[in-house]
């Protein structure tokens, strides 16, 4: 008599083929195959140069493999450098792309509203687009609001531009030196409202200042909103980036540079000020912290604005003006 197996159970018995792995286990000792070639590899740097001798090739060998191309020929250094070389910025506003065109800045599209109201800025932006090649693009006002985002105002024009070029504040130094002028620099401790920045630059060419000096971190930077806010002067005022901003200043300062902070507890009042007229560089910090302990460390004053009591301080666009204007005024009466 057999034995009855307990539910469950194999009888051990196989009726019909077994289902097999399909080969699974011997595809998971054999790997994933040999590595492939850097160059094949799309994310890698050598797959990156690949694709861009492939479109240089394809475009007929215009330009340099890898590269931007560039009108204006800026002699800069670049401080900051991108793989992605397709991305734009979108400035709006008649001055602000008056000026950029003007500049001779490398804009690949100039657009223009629908039945836009024409004045003498938007005959000569047409005029220059015109004769430099650039597409003019006719768009709804719509179109426009959508390329000027929230609150932006573009008066019925937007050009797109490349990314900004920083300048390296060597460079900057060394221009002014040899062009025979006293230095005039502003640098940013902390400045992260490109409005502000856009109005600083603003100042910086309204007073005579030769550029602005920002660090690579924790800053604001020259996006579409500073350009706005600059009112075109971004295609004048050259802006530089620091690797580090305490160690930039301490170079500047061997090369006979004076380092002004700005600060409501300045130990010097800014009518008061005997550094005008020499070689400077004027830190503004950002409303809330002020200048970091490192670069009040480095500064050889501190400068501070009087202002009534009933206001506790300036915004930083605006301490920046005043500083600047006090330093132009000095210069104008010492020539």
């Amino acid at each position: 008599m057999a034995k009855p197996q307990r539910p469950g159970a194999s009888n051990g018995k196989k009726k019909g083929p077994t289902k097999g792995t399909g080969g699974l286990g011997r595809k998971a000792l054999e790997g994933r195959g040999p590595t492939p070639k850097a160059e094949d590899r799309a994310w890698h740097p050598a797959g990156k140069r690949k694709a861009a001798a492939e479109r240089y090739a394809a475009s007929g060998g215009k330009g340099k493999p890898g590269t931007r191309q560039t009108s204006g020929g800026n002699p800069n250094r670049s401080a900051r450098a991108k793989d992605n070389t397709t991305d734009t910025e979108t400035v709006t506003g008649r001055n602000s792309v008056l000026e950029a065109l003007r500049a001779k800045i490398p804009a690949t599209a100039f657009y223009i509203a629908q039945r836009v109201e024409m004045d003498d800025r938007v005959k000569e932006m047409l005029s220059i687009a015109t004769h430099r090649g650039i597409p003019v693009l006719e768009v709804t006002r719509q179109e426009l609001d959508r390329m000027a985002g929230f609150d932006g105002v573009h008066q019925g024009v937007a050009v797109k531009v490349p990314p900004y070029e920083y300048a390296h504040p060597q460079d900057l130094l060394e221009q002014v030196i040899d062009n025979g002028e006293v230095p005039l620099f502003v640098a940013l401790d902390g400045v992260t409202d490109p409005r502000n920045l856009g109005a600083i630059i603003r100042s910086t060419a309204a007073f005579g200042g030769h550029g602005i000096i920002l660090p690579q971190r924790r800053s604001a930077g020259v996006n579409s909103a500073a350009w706005k806010t600059s009112a075109g002067a971004a295609a004048r005022i050259p802006v530089a980036l620091a690797t580090n901003l305490t160690t930039q200043l301490k170079e500047f300062k061997k090369q006979g540079v004076f380092v002004l902070g700005l600060d409501g507890d300045g130990d010097v009042s800014l009518p008061d000020l005997q550094l005008a007229d020499r070689p400077v560089v004027i830190v503004v910090g950002s409303e809330g912290k002020g200048l970091s302990r490192l670069v009040t460390e480095t500064c050889d004053q501190i400068v501070s604005i009087p202002i009534s009591a009933a206001t506790e301080s300036l915004n930083a666009g605006i301490a920046t003006s005043v500083a600047l204007y006090q330093v132009a005024t000095v210069r104008a009466l010492k020539k």
